[in-house]
């Protein structure tokens, strides 16, 4: 019984080693050094980057691709509640039909009488500030 069991262990093993000898063999000729006229011919080679093709940005980046122009690297707005600017809330109520003035980011008069419109258009309370429930 002692020496069934063994057997068993050591052909497990076995198994095991030559299954892992055979994974780090692959992996050694995986690796093989690229000279610089390899790497400049896969890269002429490569297809175009396109916007359904593109790589996911690298976190706190996002990415904006144009057609024939590599991709910038913008970064993202950061996480947590959004606080629009000026010029986000005059673009947004000047779209809806509730600003008719020029977009220059001052919050004035103009823009907050256009901000009360806008709450009161959609059943919020009319105190000219824009809270997360105005700009959603």
């Amino acid at each position: 019984m002692k020496k069934s069991l063994l057997v068993i262990v050591i052909l497990f093993f076995g198994i095991y080693m030559f299954g892992c000898a055979k994974k780090e063999s692959g992996m050694e000729e995986s690796q093989v050094p690229m000279s610089i006229e390899t790497i400049s011919t896969i890269n002429a080679a490569s297809p175009a980057v396109t916007p359904e093709t593109s790589v996911p940005a690298p976190k706190g980046q996002a990415v904006q691709a144009s057609a024939g122009a590599p991709a910038q690297l913008e970064p993202l707005p950061p996480a947590g509640p959004y606080k629009p600017t000026g010029k986000d809330i005059q673009s947004a109520l000047k779209n809806a039909g509730f600003y008719a003035g020029e977009v220059d980011g001052k919050i004035g008069p103009k823009t907050k009488a256009a901000i009360e419109a806008f709450q009161k258009a959609n059943n919020l309370k009319p105190d000219g500030k824009v809270g997360p429930k105005t700009w959603v």
